[in-house]
């Protein structure tokens, strides 16, 4: 196990009608007014924003509105979103939503905090200072990216040809709170919930295949997460109202991407690297769809160089019967059976389902590489080679 420094200091605040408690919490934590943060509209029809509202005014707190956070939240938008918080005098951000929306509210936080356009960090890898915090809080509606207690921040660089998509990772951005109650995830399309379910998953095993050697107790933790959420997708995607279910890829969901299933092991993430320049480029491409293809391409790709940690993964998580003699044929086993469970809960295993053939293949490595100039960093360097016979293993 190596060193490390472990600290989500999100206040987790779950279970049904939590967000009774949203308007005295915010007001506990120096709000005053308050952006509602939001994505297509659909928290509006729901009835969920009507709630949140009737929470804040209940304590007082003036709030304004800004919905139209689109998949892979765009710089354009946050940079108009900066400047409208400035304008309304916002001094607490509520993102009402998944993913993207809680990204596009951290960016807006980051412009905010330091005065500087969030791209500056996500582009130069560096870092807002430590007191460079604008308060951030969450309503949860998809358990997916984790992005309700972890310290990272996808963006997609809309005013540049072609677009980049990158993230901030810094402890800055984590929220300060996450409301989480399962019952607003059961309107979640079945797609929807299956790009969650293979989030979930990835985040938790782009911790685990790292080459770090023996972690047991932090392995351990991620396989009874993996396991959980294995079973609880299947539930979720043949029940959506199931609470249980819900309740479990939600919780996943934040544990996955708080950095507990990753104490004493490095963070590469090279799967996510890989695909973000698919959706960065092909803007229809859901990010847990982008990655159920190529997760499995690049385990098949590098397993060679970690095969008794592929195997105990196959094993312990996918059920596979290990092979002491010939660990290969376990590893082997368990991406196989990993593709089915995803084909299973109805998300694309090939390139050609994400409407991408080998002729797409140039300008994504392009910017995966910046022009062959950087491999993208994992059991061995992906250089664009490595990653054209990645993506062969994907057709």
């Amino acid at each position: 196990m190596q060193n490390f420094t472990y600290c989500a200091p999100t206040k987790v605040i779950f279970g049904r009608g939590v967000e009774s408690q949203i308007g005295s919490t915010l007001k506990d934590l120096g709000a005053s007014r308050v952006l509602l943060h939001y994505g297509s509209g659909s928290v509006k029809k729901s009835g969920l924003l009507d709630t949140v509202i009737t929470s804040l005014t209940q304590a007082g707190l003036s709030y304004a509105e800004l919905g139209g956070v689109a998949p892979n939240p765009k710089l354009s938008f946050i940079q108009k979103g900066i400047d409208f918080c400035r304008a309304e005098q916002i001094d607490f951000i509520l993102a009402v939503g998944g993913g993207s929306v809680i990204d596009s509210a951290k960016a807006i936080g980051v412009g905010l905090a330091t005065g500087n356009d969030p791209w500056q960090y996500a582009a130069t890898g560096t870092h807002p200072e430590a007191n460079e915090v604008f308060p951030v809080g969450v309503v949860l509606t998809l358990a997916a990216a984790g992005s309700e207690m972890s310290n990272s921040d996808v963006i997609t660089n809309d005013l540049v040809t072609p677009w980049v998509k990158q993230g901030i990772t810094s402890e800055t951005v984590r929220p300060l709170v996450a409301f989480l109650n399962p019952e607003n995830t059961y309107t979640v399309s079945k797609f929807q919930t299956g790009c969650g379910i293979v989030d979930i998953m990835m985040h938790t095993m782009e911790r685990y295949l790292t080459g770090d050697g023996e972690c047991d107790l932090t392995e351990r933790l991620a396989e009874a997460l993996l396991v959980s959420v294995r079973e609880a997708g299947r539930t979720a995607i043949a029940h959506p109202d199931d609470y249980e279910a819900r309740a479990t890829l939600m919780w996943a969901s934040s544990l996955s991407h708080n950095d507990l299933t990753g104490c004493g092991k490095q963070r590469k993430f090279p799967a996510h690297k890989l695909e973000h320049p698919i959706s960065a480029l092909h803007d229809n491409v859901a990010h847990g769809a982008g990655l159920s293809v190529i997760f499995p391409a690049w385990a098949q790709y590098v397993m060679q160089h970690d095969l008794m940690k592929f195997a105990q993964l196959a094993n312990r998580v996918w059920d596979c019967p290990m092979n002491f003699d010939h660990p290969e044929r376990t590893a082997q086993a368990g991406i196989e059976t990993m593709k089915r469970y995803f084909a299973e809960i109805g998300m694309p295993t090939r390139m050609s389902e994400l409407g991408i053939t080998p002729a797409d293949y140039a300008p994504i490595i392009d910017l995966t590489t910046k022009g062959g100039k950087q491999p993208v960093k994992s059991y061995i360097d992906l250089y664009p080679d490595d990653i054209r016979a990645i993506y062969a293993l994907a057709e």
